[in-house]
């Protein structure tokens, strides 16, 4: 006997489905989405006049008036050996995070994996102003050091000290990924080693660290790439003292005149574009035989911690020291100048205490739109750019949609897309687009550009946790006629619901955290805390900028804190 097809709730020739224009539209908005800062960039980049301008034509002339100013290659060089010396600070001390905090017994690992974790909540733009305050050539702890010793012991308008830096701000991120690696190493690999004879240190140099070869080389590559695109250290450490960067120099080409040269700013971000996705291609390339660094099997040893003997407790001191130099000392700082006129180890901070600074902020309409605004792009935006890739995420994963893994590549494009390069082309697609041109002017350009920017981000989080849920669930759904999108918005996406919340925290941060794509999209009435930092950071007015970054740090913990105890609510259930 034949058998009878199963009906779809949405009825209809399956051609024309409700899953197949559900899967259709989001791939499409996603490729829009992707595409909308890409494609003004790279046609600006071949034209002879600035986009909003008629009759343009096509020409290489962009390229060579860059490549022929010296002083780009200069950006480059700079921007190269930046990028090196922020990977090898990041991942030292990630790996050394990783190694210590997972695999040894070293006292207060609890604490110490929290206060690891910590700077990656905080906004680059603050950690950079924080360890300006305190380490600056004007900062406290600065002229307190040349007190003490007569001269200045570091100087970070230097670009090793810049990387100092941002390495201490991006060794989270080579901590949070080699972490789960070495946590998943083979303990019988490790018991070899000491059997030989092999100390605990020795081991961990010579057999679990080159295990952890492919987190290392995944992280190291998004750290060089973090790097490239970072604005706020060489804006706040090397414009001063005339050391330009890739992003410091479309930064300077875009607001720093009067009249830009777009067709030099549209060849230079198509640069830097090009750059990072060559980049990510390598990055795939070296990680294509990770497989011959797999321990963990079915007759894999469980786990057993290295002790460190004697060792353990100069080590737990080196990581404490290290947390308040690097974390306690430059938050502590803003936050006190934050309500001090000044702050100068020469007169005593309490004499200059002032609340004129908050005054300022809460005084003035605009400065506290931008306020509001970050709160409602983060609150709002995140859950919609959380529930949009939550969508794409079940058409990659969990469709039979024909063009599915090409969308995967797609919203996995936009880890090539710094920041400042997303906020160049929106600002140009808004020029170009009617459509895009009606957002001018409010939040949700930015909710579009921030949105660009995280799609990498949720997808990662809500990936694996799709990745685990049988599909023999779906299976059985659809025997009984439901469609694609009855059987995932009533079975896979309820049991999404901590991997889709987890996403959302994370998108909040980002969101909050965003600034270096805002600063050519934001205009009066759609300020951002970031932005206004910015603006205050450009007059000199240090004190609005402390008190800024104290309230958008006030904002991450109070976050951070709420979204912990949901977590945690939730596993008890």
């Amino acid at each position: 006997m034949a058998s009878i097809p199963m009906p779809t709730l949405s009825g209809g020739d399956d051609r024309f489905s409700r899953a197949l224009i559900i899967q259709s539209l989001m791939s499409v908005a996603t490729v829009i989405l992707v595409a909308a800062p890409l494609a003004p960039i790279l046609w600006q980049s071949l034209v002879d006049r600035p986009l909003y301008e008629a009759g343009g034509l096509f020409t290489m002339d962009n390229y060579a008036r860059l490549f022929g100013d010296a002083g780009f290659y200069d950006v480059i060089w700079n921007s190269a050996l930046l990028a090196l010396s922020t990977t090898l600070v990041a991942g030292v001390l990630g790996v050394a995070f990783a190694i210590f905090l997972e695999r040894t017994n070293l006292p207060g690992r609890r604490i110490l994996r929290s206060l690891a974790l910590w700077p990656m909540y905080i906004s680059q733009l603050v950690i950079a102003f924080s360890w300006f305050m305190m380490y600056g050539p004007s900062g406290y702890v600065t002229l307190l050091s040349q007190q003490w010793f007569g001269s200045a012991l570091w100087n970070l308008y230097s670009i090793p000290g810049m990387a100092v830096v941002a390495g201490t701000g991006l060794a989270p991120l080579v901590y949070l990924f080699c972490a789960s690696s070495a946590k998943r190493i083979d303990a019988t690999l490790e018991d070899a080693g000491r059997m030989m004879g092999a100390g605990s240190l020795r081991v961990i140099w010579s057999i679990s660290i080159p295990l952890m070869r492919p987190a290392i080389i995944y992280s190291a590559l998004l750290t060089f790439i973090s790097s490239l695109e970072m604005l706020s250290v060489p804006l706040v450490f090397g414009r001063p003292v005339g050391l330009e960067f890739f992003t410091t120099y479309l930064y300077s080409q875009g607001l720093g005149g009067i009249t830009p040269d777009y067709g030099l700013l549209g060849a230079a971000a198509a640069v830097l574009l090009a750059i990072i996705s060559l980049l990510l291609v390598l990055q795939g390339l070296l990680l294509r035989k990770a497989g011959r660094f797999v321990t963990v099997k079915g007759k894999a040893q469980r786990q057993k911690l290295a002790d460190l003997g004697p060792a353990r407790w100069p080590l737990f001191a080196f990581f404490l020291v290290y947390n308040i130099a690097i974390l306690a000392i430059p938050l502590a700082g803003i936050a006190l100048r934050s309500v001090t006129t000044f702050l100068t180890p020469l007169m005593a901070p309490f004499d200059l205490l002032t609340t004129q600074n908050f005054t300022l902020i809460f005084a003035y309409p605009a400065y506290v739109r931008s306020i509001t605004n970050s709160l409602l792009i983060s609150a709002l935006g995140g859950a919609i750019a959380t529930a949009f890739v939550a969508l794409v995420t079940l058409v990659v994963h969990r469709s039979e949609f024909r063009w599915r893994r090409q969308l995967e590549y797609v919203a996995l494009y936009p880890r090539a897309i710094p920041g400042i390069v997303a906020g160049i082309g929106l600002f140009w697609a808004m020029l170009l687009l009617p459509v895009v041109n009606l957002l001018h002017g409010t939040i949700w350009i930015l909710v579009l550009a921030f949105t660009m920017r995280s799609i990498p981000t949720a997808f990662g989080a809500i990936s694996p946790a799709l990745l685990q849920i049988g599909q023999e669930l779906d299976k059985s759904a659809r025997s009984c006629g439901a469609d694609w999108w009855t059987t995932s918005r009533m079975i896979v996406l309820p049991l999404l619901k901590p991997a889709i919340f987890g996403a959302y925290v994370l998108l909040f941060l980002s969101f909050l955290k965003e600034y270096s794509s805002a600063v050519f999209l934001f205009s009066p009435g759609s300020e951002i805390i970031g932005t206004t930092m910015l603006s205050f950071w450009a007059n000199g007015d240090t004190g609005p900028v402390a008190a800024l970054s104290v309230i958008q740090l006030v904002i991450t913990a109070l976050f951070v804190f709420v979204a912990r105890l949901l977590l945690r609510s939730h596993q008890d259930v």
